[in-house]
This record gives C-alpha cells, sequence and structure tokens, in this order.
C-alpha cells in the first residue's frame, strides 16, 4: 500500500529542483537519485539545461546516471538537439556518463564541430566513450579537423580525446603535422608528445610544438 507521504515525496523533490538555493536543489537531485523514478527524468534533464551551479549539474547527471539508461538516454538524445548549448553540452556530459552506445548516432560531425566550446568538448568526449569498436580511426579523422581549435584548455580537451582512441589516432596525427595551417601543426605535435610521453605535461608539449613549428620542422629530428 502507497503512504500519503510516498505519493507525496516526488512532487517535493521535483518543487525543491526549483528552489532558489542550490543547497536545496543539490539535496534534492541527491534524493532523485538515491530513489530513482521514473517521473523524475524529465525535470532532471530540463533541469540540467538551466542550472548555473557546476557541482549541482553534476548531482544531477549522477541522478539520471541512477535510473534505467532505456528510460533516460531516448530523453538525453534529444536533448542533445536543444538550441540552448547548456542542454546539449550537459546532455553530452550525461550520455558519455551512461556509456550505452544505442545514443552513438547522435554523434555527428556537425556536433563535433560546434561552434560552442562546451558543447563541442562534451560532444568529443561522449564521442571517445560512445564510439563502436572498430570506429575509432573514423573517429579520430573527423576529431582532427579540430585541430587547432579556441584556447589552450580546448586545445587539450580535444588532444585528450584523440588520446583515448588509442593506437588508430596515431596515422591522423601523422598526417596532421604536415599541414600547411600552423596551428594545427603545433597541436598535433603536442598531442603525439603526450601521447608519448603523458608526464612531460601539457604546458611543455603544446610550447614545445610551438617551437618546433616555428622552427620550421616537424619533429625533433625534422622528420
Amino acid at each position: 500500500m502507497i503512504t500519503p507521504h510516498e505519493e507525496t515525496r516526488p512532487h517535493r523533490v521535483l518543487h525543491a529542483l526549483e528552489h532558489s538555493s542550490s543547497s536545496v536543489r543539490l539535496r534534492a537531485a541527491l534524493e532523485a537519485g538515491t530513489t530513482p523514478d521514473a517521473r523524475f527524468i524529465g525535470p532532471l534533464v530540463e533541469r540540467c539545461a538551466v542550472e548555473p551551479e557546476f557541482p549541482v549539474r553534476e548531482m544531477l547527471t549522477w541522478a539520471l546516471t541512477r535510473h534505467p539508461a532505456p528510460l533516460t538516454v531516448p530523453v538525453l538524445v534529444g536533448e542533445v538537439r536543444s538550441r540552448r548549448p547548456q542542454a546539449r553540452s550537459q546532455a553530452l556530459h550525461t550520455l558519455s556518463k551512461t556509456a550505452d552506445r544505442s545514443a552513438w548516432p547522435v554523434i555527428t560531425p556537425a556536433l563535433l564541430a560546434d561552434p560552442d566550446d562546451d558543447v563541442a568538448r562534451s560532444a568529443w568526449r561522449a564521442a571517445v566513450v560512445l564510439v563502436p569498436p572498430g570506429a575509432e580511426r573514423e573517429l579520430a579523422v573527423l576529431l582532427a579537423t579540430q585541430l587547432g581549435r579556441g584556447t589552450r584548455e580546448v586545445r587539450l580537451s580535444l588532444s585528450r580525446a584523440l588520446i583515448a582512441l588509442g593506437e588508430p589516432v596515431l596515422p591522423v596525427l601523422d598526417r596532421a603535422t604536415a599541414d600547411p595551417d600552423p596551428g594545427v601543426r603545433a597541436h598535433a605535435l603536442a598531442t603525439e608528445r603526450l601521447w608519448h610521453d603523458p608526464d612531460a605535461g601539457s604546458e611543455f608539449a603544446v610550447e614545445e610544438a610551438k617551437r618546433v613549428v616555428a622552427l620550421g620542422g616537424e619533429g625533433p629530428e625534422g622528420r
């Protein structure tokens, strides 16, 4: 028998997700994940699109991953097509946490090149998690079209995504080191250095790659 308290709990949680206090919203997301309920899924996804606080967004994502993937993934895939950048970014971030490869078709070349850096970075991370076995080389080629893009943090995100694809990325990076765009060459060289020596440090790898490009070479031996 369902008690009146059990009937009102979902309504209380959903109401708290809209509270002006971030600590109240955080606790509501925690409760939604601790005791999953299919009625929470839509509101959790919608809150991800507008939530201003990072810790709350992370808890919202965790709460969604606590629900069955067959229920959450279709909603998240639909959200990836939203016009709101934060909605797209958070949906992709959550899909990467579910690791459900049924969402792979939503990873399109246009999404990987999204003009919003946060969306693109989320797409890169999600793509690496969701890519089907055997499609890593194809994904590496698509990701390589973004080499040279954005700030150091954006470039480092792309480098990490490429490295996570494993050995299929190496021929792609090798070709990119001969790109006519010096920014692309520098980024490809920096990524290669991080691949071979992850402990070298991203800042060193980037600066060293820029130095090599400025000198007109392609590597320590000028390849």
